[in-house]
């Protein structure tokens, strides 16, 4: 995960979003269902814009149907129910990390973690708790990467390996990387590995 600076609501999300939601939790302010109230995936297509069409959590790309985009409510809906139609509260989210999150509270807010927070290692590609970091901080890096499965899926290892041996392999230029896969390229960046990466990946 990198920092993910808010972005501001579009214009029109008080009429096509919290409105609506307004209106719906006048008459059931503690809702046990919100099928049909999910006003909120009006703002997906905005959402998914502002956010330049990266994950919060994977900090990766997501296509738009393959990787299908969710938006994330930071806050969950059954804790802060009146926060559930606000655009503050929206986190894109790839399916995957927003079915992983849930309603649990040991995931780090993406608008509020600060570089270095989490590194990657390399070649392994396994992410891991800055140890310079205080105890406290350090525990919450490890509960968020433990609550989403960034290293226990193999899946999301294996996407991160994807994304690199391209740019090793001099598919796609560094440019193209930051847009797609920005945590990876903040660490190669970091680490000051661009012009040695393909070595350490073996790619010759």
């Amino acid at each position: 995960m990198i920092p993910v600076r808010q972005q501001p609501e579009p214009t029109d999300f008080e009429s096509r979003v919290r409105a609506k939601g307004v209106a719906f939790l006048q008459k059931a302010s503690r809702p046990q269902a919100w099928e049909n109230r999910e006003y909120w995936r009006d703002s997906l297509k905005d959402l998914y814009r502002a956010y330049d069409e990266v994950c919060a959590y994977s900090a990766q790309w997501i296509p738009r149907i393959e990787g299908s985009p969710t938006v994330d409510h930071f806050i969950p809906k059954s804790v802060r129910p009146e926060l559930a139609y606000e655009w503050s509260n929206f986190r894109l989210s790839c399916l995957k990390m927003n079915a992983r999150k849930r309603d649990f509270q040991d995931v780090l807010d993406p608008f509020q973690i600060q570089p270095d927070w989490f590194i990657l290692d390399f070649p392994s590609l396994i992410i891991k708790a800055n140890p310079e970091l205080e105890e406290s901080i350090k525990s919450q890096v490890k509960s968020t990467i433990k609550r989403l499965k960034l290293n226990d899926d193999d899946d999301c290892v294996k996407h991160r390996q994807d994304w690199l041996m391209c740019y090793c392999k001099k598919q796609f230029p560094f440019d193209f990387l930051k847009k797609t896969a920005p945590f990876i390229a903040y660490e190669l960046e970091r680490q000051k590995l661009i012009e040695v990466i393909s070595s350490i990946m073996s790619v010759s």
